[in-house]
C-alpha cells in the first residue's frame, strides 16, 4: 500500500475545513496538506441539509471568517447563500484541488518515533481502505454525525399512512404544497421550516413538548450595509463583526447575571407580535435564557406565519402517531400528510475517529480539553469547535491560528511534538459543555471534559479566546515541545 505523506490532514471540507486551509497557507506557507471529505462535496452543514428554509441562526458577520467579508445585503443568510461563499473562498485561495472526495476517515495512529500520524481511510463506495501519513492532524469535521440525526421512537409510526421524514434526510421529492403538515420540534430547525413550509402547505404545526426562548431579529443589518456604501468592505466588515460579537457578549453576560429581566424583554417582544394568551400557552420556557440556545426568527417570520393562521403552535406530548396523524396526551388528535421530525442532531466527537497514540487506544471521554482545541496525552492533534453561545466561526478562526502558531514554534524549536499535559490534582473536573439541550445531554459522556482553570477550562467567550490564543504563550506550562528532529547524518 503506497503511502502519501503531508505535513497536515486537515479533516472535513466545511466552513471550518476550508478556513483551516486558508490558515495554513497564510501561516505556513510551506507546509504541504490536503483535506480529507467523506462526502462528494465540499460545504458540510451547508451542503447536506436540503430541507425549506435551510439558513444560519447566525449573522453573517460573526458566522463569516475574519478574512473574508460578507458583503450581501442579507445578515441572516440562505443555506445556498453560505455555500455559494463558502466556494468563493475555497476558490480565492486555492484551495479545492487539495480536497480528495469521498474518502471516509476511520482511524488514526500516532507513533512518537515517527512523530507522525498514520490514518486510515475508507475510499469511495467500495469503501477501499488506504493510509495517509502526516506530522500533525487537523479534525474539522464538526460534532453531530452526518450520517443520520435524533429521531425518538414513537409509538405507533408504523401505523402513519402518510410520509415521516428528519430533515437531514430531506430530499427534492417531498411534496408539501397544499398539504397539512405536523413539524415536531421548537428549536432552530423548527421555526425555520415553519413559516417557509407554511408558504405552500395547506397548514403547519409546530408541536413541542415545550417552548423554546424566540427571538425576532431584522434579516438585514442596516448599519452595516450604511457602512459598506462609504467604507472599504474589510473595514466596513471588521466594524460590524466587532459590533455584533460585543452584543452577542453583552446580551449573553446580561442573561447569566440577571436572567429574569433577560427573559422578561425576549417575552416581551413575543407577546408584541402574538399577545398574552400565546406567549403563556406556547412562548413560555422553564429555564432560564442560554440554558439553552435561543432560536431566532428573521423578521418575525414565525410569529407572521402564525398570525396568518397558516400555521400554529401546540405545546402538548405525544401518545401515540395514527393513521392520520398524532394523537396527544391531552386527548386531540392533529391530522397531518406530512409529519417532520425536528428533533435535533446526534452528537459526535471527532466524527467517530478511533485513536490510538503510541499503541495505546485513547478514549477521548477521559481526556480533558485544552483551549478547547487538543485533548490531554494526544499530541499533534486539534479539533475545530465553535461557540454555542455566539458564531460557530468567530473559534474556529482562533484555534486555526493557534494551530499555525504551535506548528512554526515546533519548526523554530528543533521539535516534533506538542502534547497537553494535565496535572489532574490540580484541576477540578467539569462537563465539557454546560448547556441543558437535549441534544448535548444525550451526548456529553462521550466528549472530553473541561478544568476548572486555564488553560483547561472553556469560556465559551470570545475576548478572553482573542487574548488567549492570539496573544498568548504556547509555552504555557501544560503544552509539552518534545522529540527532537534526528540529527542529520554528515556526508562521509
Amino acid at each position: 500500500m503506497t503511502t502519501e505523506h503531508f505535513d497536515m490532514l486537515i479533516v472535513g471540507a466545511g466552513i471550518s475545513g476550508i478556513g483551516a486551509a486558508y490558515h495554513l497557507g497564510v501561516n505556513c506557507p510551506t507546509k504541504t496538506y490536503a483535506i480529507l471529505e467523506g462526502r462528494e462535496a465540499l460545504g458540510g452543514t451547508w451542503d447536506l441539509f436540503r430541507y425549506p428554509g435551510i439558513r444560519s441562526d447566525s449573522d453573517m458577520y460573526t458566522l463569516g471568517y475574519s478574512f473574508k467579508p460578507w458583503t450581501q445585503a442579507k445578515a441572516i443568510a440562505d443555506g445556498p447563500a453560505i455555500l455559494s461563499y463558502l466556494h468563493e473562498t475555497a476558490d480565492e485561495n486555492d484551495i479545492k484541488r487539495h480536497i480528495r472526495f469521498r474518502h471516509m476517515v476511520r482511524r488514526a495512529s500516532w507513533s512518537s518515533e515517527d512523530a507522525a500520524w498514520t490514518v486510515e481511510v475508507e475510499v469511495g463506495e467500495d469503501k477501499k481502505i488506504t493510509q495517509y501519513t502526516c506530522n500533525f492532524l487537523f479534525m474539522c469535521s464538526g460534532y453531530y454525525n452526518y450520517a443520520g440525526g435524533y429521531t425518538p421512537v414513537f409509538p405507533g409510526a408504523e401505523n402513519f399512512k402518510g410520509r415521516i421524514v428528519h430533515p437531514q434526510k430531506w430530499t427534492p421529492d417531498i411534496d408539501y404544497k397544499g398539504k397539512r403538515v405536523i413539524v415536531i420540534g421548537s428549536g432552530a430547525t423548527a421555526v425555520t421550516l415553519v413559516p417557509e413550509m407554511a408558504k405552500d402547505a395547506a397548514h403547519v404545526t409546530m408541536l413541542q413538548r415545550s417552548p423554546t426562548y424566540v427571538v425576532s431579529r431584522p434579516a438585514e443589518d442596516e448599519l452595516a450595509n450604511k457602512l459598506r456604501k462609504y467604507l472599504p468592505a474589510k473595514i466596513a466588515y471588521g466594524l460590524t463583526r466587532w459590533k455584533n460579537v460585543l452584543f452577542g457578549m453583552y446580551f449573553f453576560r446580561l442573561a447569566r447575571n440577571k436572567p429574569q429581566q433577560v427573559k422578561a424583554y425576549i417575552l416581551n417582544m413575543v407577546r408584541e407580535q402574538l399577545g398574552d394568551d400565546l406567549v403563556k400557552k406556547h412562548f413560555t420556557p422553564t429555564y432560564n435564557p442560554w440554558d439553552q440556545r435561543l432560536c431566532l426568527v428573521p423578521n418575525g417570520d414565525l410569529f407572521d406565519a402564525i398570525k396568518s393562521n397558516r400555521a400554529d403552535v401546540v405545546t402538548d406530548h405525544i401518545e401515540t402517531f395514527t393513521e392520520k396523524g398524532i394523537k396527544l396526551k391531552s386527548g386531540k388528535e392533529l391530522e397531518a400528510d406530512l409529519i417532520v421530525t425536528a428533533t435535533g442532531l446526534n452528537l459526535q466527537l471527532l466524527s467517530g475517529l478511533e485513536v490510538t497514540v503510541d499503541g495505546k487506544r485513547i478514549d477521548l471521554s477521559k481526556t480533558y480539553a485544552y483551549k478547547g482545541m487538543m485533548y490531554s496525552g494526544v499530541p499533534n492533534l486539534a479539533s475545530s469547535f465553535g461557540y454555542t453561545n455566539a458564531s460557530w466561526t468567530l473559534k474556529c478562526d482562533l484555534t486555526c491560528e493557534y494551530v499555525c502558531r504551535l506548528i512554526n514554534h515546533m519548526d523554530r524549536t528543533g521539535t516534533r511534538q506538542a502534547t497537553p499535559r494535565i496535572d489532574e490534582s490540580t484541576v477540578t473536573p467539569e462537563p465539557w459543555l454546560d448547556f441543558s439541550s437535549g441534544y448535548v445531554q444525550r451526548s456529553i459522556d462521550q466528549f472530553p471534559k473541561q478544568g476548572s482553570k486555564a488553560p483547561w477550562k472553556l469560556y465559551q467567550n470570545y475576548a478572553l479566546d482573542l487574548f488567549s490564543l492570539k496573544f498568548g504563550k504556547v509555552e504555557d506550562g501544560a503544552m509539552e515541545f518534545s522529540n527532537k528532529a534526528p540529527a542529520k547524518k554528515k556526508a562521509a
